[in-house]
């Protein structure tokens, strides 16, 4: 029997993305709705990556814990249930979302033009609870100044850090993806002394080399967000872009984080949240607010492909009893 073939999770960064959440209205009909368009994503992604074959169209798609149950019942992924919120100094929220399409590409035409496809499909049964363009700013670089997604893995690394095994079975090349979406406070951050913002990055805002260890702050975002486990370190694929409105003064980052298990994440968010010990936590939260938080399991492409609905119930044509 053929592997399963698992979602461009780790598909190349791009220049453009569409990050979309939408939570799917009551009632069967729309459930119906969403399973049709599963079968078809597959489709869709070729029929408009194939007006530009070097834009390199992917879109990754994700359920909510509530909305596999109500799509595809048992089984169901081991590790899938609600984000949960952090409590520290600042705020991890927790928001709704029954699923999320990444659409990515080199140009945001294709991402528009698919995500029009999907948005028309899904008309009536579904919900937008957030929708983010983001886009690639200079040379990698995050609104706030600083290179994003540098300790990135990549090859093999990438599919291992993503990409369930066996530790469960049923499930084997699907993943776990986190998204938030922070606010920056931007006037505040760009009156930090330069030396002041790479202590709370780890990292030199020019050179986008990282800070010696000796010289790390404890409160530093890359030292909160390296994750080990018995002298290995736990990696996750991160593929953030920073999006704005100028008019609305706007600005941010939409982190979107995938790995094998959500725990890795959620430690992650921990340490920054409340502080690895408590009470050091990450101080680029000072400027950056997180107004969104949810976690989606990423199904492979091969179960996608084969979702059905299920069969009407019969209808009962026996002739009422006598009274």
């Amino acid at each position: 029997m053929p592997s399963s073939v698992p979602q461009s999770v780790d598909a190349s960064l791009t220049r453009a993305a569409i990050f979309l959440v939408v939570t799917i209205n009551p009632g069967e009909a729309n459930e119906r709705v969403v399973r049709d368009l599963c079968a078809d994503l597959s489709s869709l992604v070729r029929g408009v990556g194939f007006r530009n074959l070097h834009g390199y169209l992917s879109c990754v798609t994700g359920f909510g814990s509530a909305a596999w149950d109500r799509l595809f019942g048992a089984p169901r992924p081991r590790d899938l249930h609600p984000f949960r919120e952090i409590r520290g100094v600042h705020l991890a929220v927790a928001t709704p979302g029954d699923m999320l399409f990444h659409i990515r590409a080199r140009s945001m035409d294709l991402c528009f033009e698919l995500a029009t496809h999907i948005a028309s499909r899904l008309a009536g049964a579904v919900t937008t609870v957030d929708e983010v363009h983001g886009f690639n700013y200079f040379d990698d670089r995050d609104l706030i100044g600083f290179v994003d997604g540098t300790e990135n893995p990549a090859g093999q690394a990438a599919l291992d850090a993503t990409l369930i095994g066996s530790e469960d079975p049923a499930f084997a090349g699907g993943s776990y993806v986190v998204v938030q979406k922070y606010l920056h406070d931007l006037a505040g951050w760009n009156a930090l002394p330069i030396e002041e913002q790479e202590n709370i990055i780890g990292r030199h805002k020019l050179s986008d080399i990282e800070q010696r260890d000796a010289l790390k702050k404890p409160y530093a975002h890359n030292v909160l967000t390296s994750i080990e486990e018995d002298g290995e370190q736990l990696q996750i694929l991160r593929d953030n872009m920073p999006f704005g409105d100028v008019g609305k003064g706007e600005f941010g980052t939409y982190f979107i984080g995938y790995a094998k298990t959500p725990r890795r994440i959620e430690k992650m968010l921990e340490n920054m949240f409340i502080g690895n010990p408590p009470g050091t936590y990450d101080h680029l939260l000072d400027f950056s607010r997180a107004v969104t938080g949810t976690l989606f399991f990423v199904p492979t492409t091969t179960f996608l492909d084969d979702v059905t609905n299920p069969a009407p119930a019969p209808t009962s044509t026996a002739a009422p009893k006598a009274d």
